[in-house]
């Protein structure tokens, strides 16, 4: 009896070592796959061969005309992030199901026929059902964030990343952004819509004290789980 008496706390402990365990594993925000590194510093320049004393060096080139879109690796380009998602639906069933029995006798051999007219069963069933739902969503997100280039693709397309942190009473809010851009879909400026670029990647999550504050308990955590309703 000593023993069980001293291993019963050691349960407990054990116990709610395992809630707060499982309750950890609950409280992970989802992420979203941002390409990495949000940012990517350039090669070092190659030095030029000596000068043979003609006017055109090819490892000096530069177009007299040259845009100063985004094209090369360590190139920033400024993204407009304006997405807009709207969803509805709707859904209605109806069903209804009817169904009756009777029966009745009329003749039993030794009997009175007058008995007989008592004697019958009957019976009848109505179920109906009739359900109807409507979900709707409207999620709006608009910004800008500057960003990196961080490949090239063969195709010449541009795979850019960026990362924006601001630090405020205590918290601080981080926006991630990462997609494929087509260099034809660059706007003066050196500006692109976030609706031009492919395989878009957005993340804006908070941290901190507000941040924190949103957060369930572990232990209410642990108790919504086992919870029935």
């Amino acid at each position: 009896m000593n023993m069980l008496h001293r291993l019963l706390p050691l349960r407990a402990l054990a116990l709610c070592a395992a809630a707060l365990a499982l309750s950890g594993c609950e409280t992970l925000r989802p992420r979203v796959d941002v390409a990495q590194p949000t940012a990517v510093r350039p090669s070092a320049a190659t030095y030029a061969p000596i000068s043979n004393g003609s006017l055109f060096q090819s490892a000096a080139y530069r177009p007299l005309y040259e845009s100063h879109r985004a094209r090369m690796v360590g190139d920033i380009i400024t993204i407009t992030i304006s997405e807009k998602i709207t969803a509805k639906t709707e859904t209605s069933s109806t069903l209804e199901k009817k169904g009756s029995v009777s029966s009745e006798i009329t003749a039993v051999p030794l009997a009175n026929v007058a008995q007989l007219a008592k004697l019958g069963a009957a019976g009848s069933s109505n179920n109906k059902f009739d359900g109807r739902g409507t979900t709707s969503a409207n999620n709006n997100f608009t910004g800008s964030i500057t960003a990196t280039v961080i490949e090239v693709l063969p195709n010449g397309h541009l795979i850019v990343s960026g990362e924006k942190q601001i630090g405020l009473a205590k918290s601080v809010d981080v926006l991630r952004f990462s997609g494929q851009i087509d260099p034809y879909s660059i706007q003066p400026g050196n500006t692109v819509a976030s609706t031009e670029v492919a395989n878009v990647r957005i993340e804006q999550m908070g941290r901190g004290a507000n941040q924190d504050a949103q957060q369930i308990g572990w232990l209410a955590h642990f108790f919504l789980s086992i919870s029935p309703f």
